[in-house]
């Protein structure tokens, strides 16, 4: 699969506060690609970087395989703050000055309210829309020009849940339409809904990224108590399967390969000399795994 958009090494400051540390990833082409982390992460900073809008302190980044960015932006649709519409004009009229703004689009406005859902109310006002058709259509204007990928800042901001799922079944059919989609959320669910694949970022920093099914796998653990702890934590760091061990209340928590379960590790420690006073499957919630994520210190 191509890349449309690669990162490598961006970093950005402003001031003292460091908003990005060196990102780098890719964006396949096709994926709806989820941008995820929590509040001041540097998602928005990271879109107006690739959108020319900020200015990277270092690092580079690509566009269709190292298109020039003039000729690149022109192929790409950005929706980072809702559009300035004019309440008391119609769909279509207000998408006809958003083209003309843009100088592009100025023939595709009926197009692209068919693609947002909203032709049978092109004549409506602005002002008589549902919070959830105003995003629409200020998706519908980020798609004038027929862009072949489009960039989407907290898409879901403010919705009900009606419109945050008339949102998300939007960016499912124009990815069906063939567009590359990047997404900006603060929002576990959404990213797991839509997207295909997902950078989690935090303070700046790039924690995991790579296909959604891989990255946001919720992950067991197995709890364990002996009468020593440390003699316990010493021989399970050499037993093959466990790939991380944690402190717990008085426990160690085990995160493990799929072939180690219970049964394993009770027979190991008897192998071992040790008699485990305590041992349970705890089952993780994706919940749990992205909170430990973003708010261990030691991902800093």
């Amino acid at each position: 699969m191509e890349q449309i958009l690669s990162i490598q090494q961006i970093s950005k400051s402003y001031g003292p506060v460091q908003a990005l540390k060196g990102v780098s990833f890719d964006v396949p082409e096709g994926s709806v690609y989820g941008i995820l982390g929590p509040n001041g992460s540097g998602k928005t900073t990271l879109l107006a970087t690739i959108l020319d809008v900020l200015l990277a302190d270092s690092g580079t980044y690509s566009w269709f395989g190292g298109m020039p960015h003039d000729a690149a932006r022109r192929k790409i649709g950005a929706l980072l703050e809702t559009p300035n519409f004019y309440h008391y004009l119609s769909a279509i009229d207000n998408l006809e000055i958003t083209a003309a703004i843009r100088q592009n689009g100025s023939t595709d406005r009926l197009k692209v309210l068919e693609q947002v859902g909203l032709l049978e109310r092109k004549d409506s006002k602005f002002q008589t829309y549902s919070l959830g058709m105003k995003q629409r259509l200020a998706i519908g204007a980020a798609l004038l020009g027929n862009p072949k990928v489009l960039v989407l800042d907290e898409p879901t901001n403010g919705l009900d849940p009606n419109g945050i799922a008339e949102i998300r079944q939007l960016i499912r059919d124009l990815s069906k339409q063939g567009i590359t989609i990047i997404i900006a959320s603060h929002l576990l669910d959404e990213i797991e809904k839509v997207c295909t694949h997902v950078a989690i970022l935090k303070r700046g920093n790039l924690l995991l990224q790579g296909p959604v099914n891989e990255v946001l796998v919720s992950e067991d653990q197995i709890e364990v108590i002996s009468k020593d702890i440390e003699t316990l934590r010493a021989a399970l760091q050499a037993m093959p399967g466990i790939k991380r061990i944690t402190n717990g209340d008085r426990t160690l928590l085990l995160a493990c390969e799929p072939s180690v379960d219970t049964y394993a590790i009770n027979e190991y420690c008897i192998s071992k000399g040790i008699v485990l006073s305590h041992l349970l499957l705890r089952k993780k919630s994706l919940e749990t795994k992205f909170m430990e994520l973003t708010n261990d210190p030691a991902k800093n």
